[in-house]
């Protein structure tokens, strides 16, 4: 395993692939970990060095007291790359990693070659909303948030057909600390880039998923119509598209990067 000490967090990171490869990052939804990009190694490790990490208060990392803000996990990023003497890199975000990637293309676009925001959106939710979570989970745990997360991010069919993924998203979840979670919740709740959005340059693919509720297609296509230049792939799938829709989404993924 490893791990860099940044100022105020220690952030675990896997880097597999090449040396010598553009670097491809990818970043994780609310709640699980670096491990949620398994169905994207394979095959993006013969084109890209994949660099994985787990976002303050997720997985392996450390847990510093929250709230935290997008601007602290997007300067994560950029930390991390400075201390493994990546100039530039291109990114992929799901969620709450799309809203990083979004501050990202706002704030570090010398950084990036291409981004690539996948269910995500330029606001997310309501802030009574979020505000109800957070009160939730650090009152009674993760548990309880669990079943109506996973209807969320799966459609019906796919949660029957695929049991085990089911069950290992649930367990990542379980995993996960309730107050890193909060801590995200509240940065996700103040991110608002409705505006912001039109000042990043990167190329930039939007990927949605058709049967998503929680950041839609309405929301993918304001953020495709709002960044110049994007381009939109609409996939067969809810929340997370990079699991349910694996092959499309890198399929997609590679056509965009290799262009």
């Amino acid at each position: 395993m490893a791990f860099v000490e940044l100022q105020d967090v220690r952030i675990h990171y896997e880097i597999t692939g090449e040396a010598g490869l553009p670097v491809l990052v990818f970043s994780h939804s609310l709640g699980v970990n670096l491990s949620m990009w398994e169905p994207q190694i394979d095959a993006l490790t013969p084109h890209f060095r994949i660099l994985r990490h787990d976002t303050r208060g997720h997985g392996r990392s450390s847990v510093p007291q929250g709230p935290y803000e997008i601007a602290q996990l997007g300067r994560d990023v950029v930390a991390l790359l400075d201390s493994l003497s990546i100039e530039r890199a291109s990114f992929c975000g799901i969620s709450m990693g799309g809203v990083i990637g979004q501050w990202l293309g706002i704030h570090a676009a010398a950084r990036l070659d291409k981004l690539l925001l996948a269910n995500t959106a330029a606001k997310i939710g309501m802030e009574d909303v979020w505000n109800d979570r957070i009160r939730t989970v650090l009152n009674e745990g993760l548990d309880i948030v669990i079943p109506g997360t996973l209807e969320r991010w799966f459609t019906p069919q796919f949660r029957v057909a695929e049991p085990a993924i089911i069950a290992a998203t649930s367990t990542m979840l379980q995993a996960t600390d309730p107050q890193g979670y909060a801590a995200c919740c509240a940065a996700i709740r103040d991110a608002d880039f409705r505006e912001a959005v039109r000042k990043i340059t990167a190329p930039t693919l939007v990927f949605t998923g058709a049967h998503d509720p929680v950041t839609t297609p309405a929301d993918g296509r304001f953020l495709a119509s709002n960044i110049h230049g994007a381009k939109y792939v609409e996939l067969r799938s809810a929340h997370l598209s990079n699991v349910e829709a694996s092959a499309e989404f890198n399929a997609a993924l590679l056509e965009f990067l290799l262009s």
